[in-house]
């Protein structure tokens, strides 16, 4: 079989670690041009560039867009443009996370979270959709949550941009489905990120217990598999969304998290 992404060029945000290098990853091993954005040690993002460029073969740049900055935002999608010929694909992945009660929440958590899980998301379609528009092709791929479907307490600016972001992925699927483009998201459960170990931590010390307990008995409670999703798993996701066997799914949402959202 063929490469199932040859020839197409992607932009991935946040992904210098985590889901988003491994979706960077798995695009290129189907064929694709990648660029990176994230955060990190500037040699240690080095070395995963062109180790990507080594093990696939493709393109793979940097960009070092602050997902805060919309003037950064348009210029990451623009050099991609510039360096890889086109921007087929984005994904938005990067987000951060803040844990407090609504009346401790700190404002500026709040308005890092919006800007950074939802904000860029908006700005970086607005930046790509043009290309695509002219190409009649492009696959925009959100990096929900299950956060994106329910609710827990203690997070509500992440649940709130989550939501926010399917309901982007649906009014964006809407406006561009005659026009070869596709929008959906990607709803994880809980996946053994650096951002989820540090949620590990945090309740193993309040609880004063181990950390595989916190995981299993605190953290992965809501998920009936008792087992974290994989980077790899999302990765496989995004793939599918992106190649000719999704070409009619568009404004919808694939939840791979355990069957939290179906209790």
């Amino acid at each position: 079989m063929g490469k199932q992404l040859a020839g197409r060029s992607a932009v991935v945000t946040g992904s210098t670690s985590g889901i988003g290098l491994a979706i960077a990853r798995a695009f290129a091993a189907e064929g694709a041009n990648v660029m990176l954005n994230g955060l990190g040690d500037a040699a240690q993002i080095e070395k995963l560039r062109a180790g990507i460029e080594k093990d696939f073969g493709v393109e793979a740049r940097f960009h070092g867009a602050d997902m805060t900055r919309p003037a950064e935002i348009r210029d990451l999608v623009a050099k991609a443009e510039e360096v890889l010929g086109a921007v087929d694909i984005l994904v938005n992945n990067a987000g951060i996370q803040h844990v407090a009660s609504i009346d401790q929440f700190p404002e500026d958590r709040w308005d890092a979270i919006i800007a950074i899980n939802l904000s860029s998301a908006f700005h970086a379609t607005k930046a790509a959709l043009p290309g695509m528009k002219r190409r009649r092709w492009g696959r925009i791929v959100n990096i929900a949550s299950a956060h994106g479907l329910v609710a827990s307490p203690n997070k509500s600016a992440y649940v709130s941009a989550k939501h926010g972001l399917m309901g982007f992925t649906k009014a964006a699927a809407i406006e561009t489905a005659e026009e070869g483009i596709r929008v959906n998201a990607i709803c994880p459960g809980f996946v053994h990120t650096p951002l989820v170990q540090k949620q590990i931590e945090d309740r193993a010390r309040e609880a004063g217990i181990s950390e595989e307990r916190a995981a299993k008995e605190i953290i992965l409670a809501p998920q009936p598999t008792r087992e974290f999703v994989t980077v790899e798993q999302i990765a496989a996701t995004a793939v599918f969304l992106c190649s000719e066997g999704a070409a009619q799914v568009n404004g919808t949402s694939i939840s791979v998290d355990g069957g939290w959202t179906a209790r």
